[in-house]
């Protein structure tokens, strides 16, 4: 039976590609993201089994490229249906290539930096949804992420494409944020996060933990 624990319980996994530094941002997400939560961190994904995940309220995979196991696959996919709350950004939208219903829980597919690797482009807030409620748009230097999206995923934030290299895809509405429900669970995803400034951001911070309060079992509306 699952334990009953005053503080939420989130599992920190990090890993993958060491080029998005996975270790120190997972450092900053303990830090600075995960302050309401009791956190367990491990950079083994042996972790996503049913017993392990049963234990926890949030899982947050600092995880690019990276293979899961068909019973992993599984686990990870019965265990959000569940109740367990997936937060995730950046990267994770290039995880584990292989597993075609990761992608369709996510929600979204990163495919190409359309404007390069490093450009200055706008964040934009839509609706009034209470995570996104009072955050102002802003501007970040970074990557720019193109992505194939789900269109069922609750829209919470775009940009407008840069398309430099191509450039037909210049003035794109791209989504940046979203949310979705998995069943019984609920799943949050951002393509910001390619590095520590720009998770440091206070908007984007802010919009982190919020999403993590949100998508956390048992968490209200």
């Amino acid at each position: 039976m699952r334990k009953q624990n005053k503080a939420r319980r989130v599992l920190l996994l990090h890993g993958g590609w060491e080029g998005h530094d996975p270790d120190r941002i997972a450092d900053f997400a303990e830090r600075e993201i995960l302050a309401d939560f009791e956190v367990t961190r491990s950079r083994d994904l042996a972790m996503l089994n049913p017993e392990a995940l049963n234990d926890f309220d949030l899982l947050l995979p600092v995880w690019t490229f990276g293979e899961l196991e068909d019973t992993q696959e599984k686990a990870l996919l019965d265990a959000v249906a569940g109740g367990l709350g997936l937060l995730a950004w950046h990267g994770n939208a290039s995880s584990f290539l292989d597993s075609r219903p990761h992608k369709l829980m996510l929600g979204g597919q990163f495919v190409a930096h359309p404007g390069g690797n490093y450009i200055t482009y706008p964040v934009r807030f839509t609706g009034n949804d209470p995570l996104v409620d009072g955050l102002a748009d802003f501007s970040i230097e970074s990557e720019q992420y193109y992505l194939l999206i789900d269109p069922a995923v609750e829209v919470l934030a775009t940009t407008a494409i840069d398309g430099a290299e191509m450039h037909w895809l210049s003035g794109v509405a791209m989504p940046i944020a979203w949310k979705r429900s998995w069943d019984k669970g609920r799943v949050f995803y951002c393509s910001l996060g390619h590095s520590l400034d720009v998770l440091a951001h206070p908007t984007v911070s802010t919009l982190l933990r919020r999403a993590a309060r949100w998508a956390a079992r048992g968490a209200g509306a």
